[in-house]
């Protein structure tokens, strides 16, 4: 290391237009668990000072630019030279097979399943890394290889620090940049999991510990029928109606868990459950009170014309 780079003077950096700005203007960077524990990885490295100059930079917008790519993040960030700064943060991908082995995971849990095919992020979805023995987070510095074009000799410098903000930030709005880091994109998880549940594959151990999982496994897909729903001699001619209730009652709502809408202090997913409770107990009543003695004593009916 070259002794004109050990001493010299701080300066302010070159003001940038339309830079990236930190939402969060004091305390804390990151809302999500996710982007918390990525902040947490970057406290982790006992960066002092140059940790504080980082969060001042991304707050003032001297991030130009910031690209999330498999395996790497690529930035530019203005400092004090007339040239901005290159930034690059790299993270190695999961491999397929490890891939594989989280995708059967996430399958196999119901609530992972439900969520992340209609696009949400599980809050727990570490779990399903944890379970497959792989780690969605880096867990030691030398997993981050973090390098800057600037003259500080720390490495991480707080160039490098402003831009793990800012992408703590772009991990709030979208969480699934985080996969596209491990080498995987939203899509192709959905895909993978579109994948397992058509082929059967997503009963894995789990199931057996998991009844909400095993009823998620066997119901059908029934996008392809959503047109012809309510036609008369459409799907709805073909249902049956089991007495006997569900093997796992309100399975939906306890793959979904808890609803980001409350009314009052009770949740939604609570005041629905009291709702589906009485409308099932009402339907069954209805359909008792409305067939013969043989059909009482079958465990299915066939649907009822009200017209009759």
């Amino acid at each position: 290391m070259s002794p004109y780079w050990s001493y010299y003077e701080a300066a302010a950096p070159k003001e940038v237009k339309n830079g990236l700005k930190a939402k969060s203007r004091r305390g804390c960077i990151g809302e999500t668990w996710w982007s918390k524990r990525w902040v947490g990885t970057l406290e982790s490295f006992n960066l002092g000072a140059r940790l504080t100059r980082g969060k001042s930079y991304a707050r003032k917008g001297q991030v130009i630019s910031i690209d999330v790519e498999p395996g790497r993040v690529l930035a530019k960030v203005q400092g004090t030279m007339s040239k901005p700064y290159d930034v690059s943060i790299a993270l190695k991908p999961l491999s397929d097979a490890n891939w594989d082995k989280v995708a059967q995971v996430m399958a196999s849990k119901a609530v992972f399943a439900a969520r992340l095919l209609s696009g949400d992020m599980p809050q727990n979805i570490e779990e399903a890394f944890s379970e497959a023995k792989v780690s969605l987070f880096p867990e030691r510095n030398l997993d981050l290889k973090t390098d800057c074009s600037c003259p500080d000799w720390s490495n991480p410098c707080k160039h490098i620090a402003a831009v793990y903000y800012l992408l703590a930030e772009q991990f709030d709005g979208d969480p699934f940049l985080i996969f596209k880091l491990r080498g995987r994109t939203k899509d192709q998880i959905i895909e993978a999991l579109r994948c397992l549940r058509s082929s059967g594959n997503e009963e894995g151990p789990d199931s057996r510990k998991d009844p909400a999982a095993t009823v998620f496994a066997e119901e059908k897909n029934l996008e392809e029928f959503l047109d012809c729903f309510w036609q008369k001699h459409g799907i709805a001619d073909q249902l049956e109606f089991d007495l006997n209730g569900p093997k796992v009652a309100l399975s939906v709502l306890k793959r979904l868990g808890d609803s980001p809408i409350a009314l009052g202090k009770d949740n939604l997913t609570s005041l629905l459950a009291k709702a589906y409770e009485t409308a099932s107990r009402s339907a069954q009543k209805r359909a008792q009170g409305e067939v013969d003695g043989s059909v009482k004593n079958s465990t299915s009916l066939d649907l009822v014309d009200d017209s009759q």
